[in-house]
């Protein structure tokens, strides 16, 4: 059974049956108050990768540290990928499905033969870099070793699991000098902000995985952030 083009749903554990329910119908206002524009922005899609985990870690996500040296959101942690390249076809169509597994083959190493697609949410904004996200949602089946592919790019690879995300104790409000105000993620020894975190939030939401948390606790950003 498939859904989106490029996407599959079957033999899916059923714990994420919520997330694929969740896509189905999920808007685009219900994400992010951050919604593309009718012209413009740069194509781009990342890969939200959820994998089994080991023993008592239970599922988790894939997400990497981008290198402090970048122009662009450096030192953020976020999901592998990035720009949509002419190779990856129709961004109608399978663009955003092929653009999210190259660039995480590209930034992290894994094998895209052992991902399946299952879901495509709405496309986003990032307003700072003026990049129209689509974000792809993936299924670790076949796990593959993952590594920062280009230290120039990428700091470190690494997985959060999805109790952690969702453990009160690790969630708090980022402020921002710009006005900027939403939800982060303190886990792994980093602090998940911005686009990232705020599609964690509301994937975490619309699955039903979300626990009560202080939305009182704040940590300010600096300007250069």
């Amino acid at each position: 059974m498939t859904g989106a083009p490029g996407t599959d749903v079957t033999g899916l554990p059923s714990w994420l049956a919520p997330v694929v329910d969740a896509a189905a119908s999920v808007r685009p206002e219900q994400l992010s108050r951050f919604l593309p524009p009718d012209a413009g922005g740069r194509q781009s899609a990342v890969l939200v990768l959820f994998g089994e985990g080991e023993g008592e870690r239970g599922p988790e996500l894939l997400l990497l540290e981008r290198a402090g040296s970048l122009r662009s959101h450096a030192g953020q942690p976020s999901f592998p990928g990035g720009a949509l390249d002419p190779v990856d076809g129709d961004p109608e169509g399978e663009g955003p499905v092929r653009a999210a597994l190259r660039e995480a083959y590209e930034e992290t190493g894994l094998d895209p033969a052992g991902v399946q697609v299952f879901g495509v949410l709405p496309r986003l904004y990032i307003p700072v870099s003026r990049f129209v996200v689509t974000p792809v949602l993936g299924w670790w089946r076949e796990p593959t070793p993952v590594r920062a592919v280009d230290p120039a790019e990428t700091a470190r690879v690494f997985t959060v699991p999805l109790s952690d995300l969702a453990d009160p104790a690790n969630r708090t409000t980022v402020t921002h000098p710009s006005g900027f105000r939403g939800p982060a993620f303190a886990v792994c020894d980093v602090l998940v902000w911005g686009f990232t975190a705020g599609l964690i939030d509301r994937i975490l939401h619309f699955s039903g995985w979300e626990r009560p948390w202080d939305r009182g606790k704040e940590v300010p950003l600096s300007a250069g952030a």
